[in-house]
């Protein structure tokens, strides 16, 4: 897998993955919000297949498998 976000790209759905997760955990929103691992998870690993369908990268190193 080649990493197709950036930093800024990861820390976004870092971030929003996480909020999600424990506003879901705390009961704010209903169990709908579990889907921020997702984001989580994509922005961990720096990966998002998604973007990889579509042909896009925010990653400034354009090709370079990490």
């Amino acid at each position: 897998m080649k990493i197709n976000e950036g930093g800024l790209d990861r820390a976004i759905r870092v971030v929003a993955g996480v909020a999600l997760v424990a506003l879901s955990a705390t009961g704010t929103i209903g169990v709908w919000g579990y889907i921020g691992i997702i984001p989580l998870l994509t922005g961990i690993a720096g990966f998002c297949p998604a973007y990889a369908l579509f042909g896009m990268s925010t990653c400034p190193m354009k090709g370079k498998d990490a």
